[in-house]
């Protein structure tokens, strides 16, 4: 059956408006999906930036955490903040100040630090030289009053430390606001007459020498005291071209008789010296005495039973190796005309004004080449009921007040 033209016209123009949809309706799922590509396109490109960003963020925050657990002391010691947002130099500040006296230490460490010595002289800051007191106690320095009006004023111009037995409790000791107060060091147990008498002066020194400030050392013990005001004593030691070890050549059996061959060839009988170990000395012989790996080990192996190494270690070293600085005496009177192992200890009745002038004047020695009356400026030994009489006599005849 033949279609109409009329029909055939309709179905024209059916289908020429169908292809015409179905184009128009490509081209639109064309651009749609264009524009999902070009959307996930660029939000590809900004979560990749946002991951780069914050993996780098995130390797930096570890690295500075790294630093800062690995070197926690780096920003005080090199730089600090300045209130414009730069930074001001901190230089030697951290470098300079001494560690706590209750550092944790082992001694092979505290004296390899210790023996640290610059070769340039010159000081490139600030420097008071101060006097290192250094007192060998078994417990608390029983004789503290008296210091504590030597000391008074002068703070800037001394330090202490305190080497006392360890089974020694410090609460028991000077109360706070004592010039004593927290100067132990750690200590080992020290026997009379044994090596360990002198590795616990090494490690009073050894302490000492980590304040750069420290020019003097002086050993004293609980039962020292001074005869001469704080200005007279400073002036006296810092002003002294020498060291004070006493040392001379004894025969006998208490002299050259604890000499041990076995100390041969470093050190041979006819360099064996003997002296008191009550010493005043400058940084440069502390620092060699600290740092002693050669005759010091021949002490500690060798000298032992009759041989007090406190009374031959230091004479001896010191007259092998710097004895062209040597005065030959210490400073520190003592009384031995009652003969035996120990000196005279004096109680209360023996402190009297004129015995006290006597120790202050009553001798004469030579001082950078001139002849002094001042041949003393400490003394020992004073039993603590002493004190009370030497408190009495501190303004009047030591001009301590």
């Amino acid at each position: 059956m033949m279609k109409s033209p009329q029909s055939q016209s309709q179905n024209a123009i059916v289908s020429s408006f169908t292809k015409l949809f179905n184009v128009q309706l490509h081209i639109l799922n064309l651009l749609s999906l264009f524009l999902f590509f070009g959307c996930g396109l660029i939000l590809g490109i900004i979560l990749s930036f946002s991951l780069k960003d914050f993996s780098f963020n995130l390797h930096i925050t570890q690295f500075s955490q790294l630093s800062s657990s690995s070197s926690p002391s780096l920003e005080s010691e090199s730089v600090s903040s300045s209130g414009d947002g730069g930074f001001s130099r901190v230089g030697l500040r951290e470098y300079l100040k001494p560690p706590n006296v209750t550092h944790d230490m082992e001694d092979q460490e505290l004296l390899w630090r210790a023996s640290m010595s610059p070769k340039i002289q010159e000081y490139p800051f600030e420097r008071v030289p101060k006097v290192a007191f250094l007192f060998l106690a078994r417990g608390p320095v029983l004789l503290a009053p008296l210091w504590e009006k030597f000391f008074k004023g002068y703070e800037e111009l001394y330090s202490i430390y305190v080497h006392s037995s360890p089974s020694f409790n410090e609460s028991e000791g000077e109360p706070p606001g004592s010039v004593f107060h927290g100067r132990r060091i750690p200590s080992k147990n020290v026997g009379w007459g044994d090596v360990n008498m002198v590795e616990a002066e090494r490690r009073l020194l050894a302490n000492a020498l980590l304040d750069f400030s420290n020019e003097r050392f002086v050993l004293l013990s609980e039962s020292c005291i001074p005869l001469f005001n704080f200005t007279t004593i400073y002036s006296y030691l810092m002003n002294s071209t020498q060291n004070f070890v006493e040392l001379y050549d004894l025969e006998g059996p208490v002299g050259r008789g604890r000499y041990s061959p076995e100390m041969g060839p470093k050190i041979s009988i006819d360099q064996w010296r003997k002296g008191s170990q009550w010493f005043q000395i400058d940084r440069d012989l502390a620092i060699e005495i600290v740092s002693d790996k050669t005759y010091f080990p021949l002490f500690q192996n060798y000298c032992k039973g009759n041989c007090y190494a406190d009374e031959h270690y230091l004479p001896t070293f010191v007259y092998m190796k710097f004895a062209e600085k040597n005065a030959n005496r210490t400073l520190t009177w003592v009384d031995w005309s009652y003969g035996g192992p120990h000196p005279r200890r004096f109680i209360r009745s023996g402190v009297t004004v004129e015995f006290l002038k006597k120790l202050r004047s009553g001798y004469s020695c030579e001082y950078n080449g001139n002849s002094t009356n001042i041949c003393y400026l400490f003394a020992r030994k004073f039993l603590p009921n002493t004190l009370d009489r030497l408190l009495r006599s501190a303004p009047t005849v030591l001009h301590i007040s």
